[in-house]
C-alpha cells in the first residue's frame, strides 16, 4: 500500500474565456500543489495556483473533480498515490503573473477555451481528464 498524498489545483479563467497553462518538465500543465497540515483543500488550491503562478484575486469556483496518479517520489524514497482536488477560478483583469522557475516552471502561457489543441497535445492523460470534465460543464 503506498502513501496517498493530498493536492490541489485549478483551472484559471480570465475575463477573455481562456486558460492558464503552465509549462514544466516538458509538459503543458496546470497548477496544483500538495496539502499543507492546517489548510482546507479550497485554501490548498488557491495557495498553490497563486504561488505557481503569481496570480493574484483568484476567485475559487466549483469543484470539478478528482484524479490519481502514482508516482515515487524521490524525497519520500517510496511509491505515492496523489489525489487532485481541481477547482475552477477567475482572476476579473487580466494578469500574467510569474512563472514560479523553483517548482521548475519554464513558461506560462493563456490559451482560449475553445483553442486548447497546443496545450492538449503534450500534457498528462489526468490533465486531459480535467479539461473534459471542465469543459463538459460549460
Amino acid at each position: 500500500m503506498s502513501t496517498t498524498i493530498i493536492a490541489a489545483g485549478g483551472i484559471v479563467i480570465n475575463p477573455k474565456r481562456e486558460i492558464l497553462w503552465i509549462y514544466r518538465r516538458g509538459y503543458w500543465d496546470l497548477p496544483k500543489g500538495k496539502l499543507d497540515a492546517d489548510e482546507t483543500i479550497a485554501q490548498c488550491a488557491i495557495r498553490e495556483v497563486e504561488e505557481e503562478t503569481g496570480m493574484k484575486n483568484l476567485i475559487l469556483g466549483e469543484h470539478i473533480m478528482i484524479t490519481y496518479h502514482d508516482y515515487y517520489d524521490t524525497y519520500l524514497k517510496e511509491q505515492v498515490t496523489k489525489e487532485t482536488h481541481w477547482f475552477q477560478m477567475e482572476i476579473q483583469d487580466l494578469q500574467f503573473g510569474i512563472p514560479q522557475m523553483e517548482e521548475d516552471i519554464e513558461k506560462m502561457q493563456w490559451y482560449a477555451i475553445k483553442a486548447l489543441e497546443i496545450p492538449l497535445e503534450n500534457t498528462y492523460d489526468n490533465i486531459k481528464l480535467v479539461i473534459a470534465a471542465f469543459r463538459s460543464k460549460l
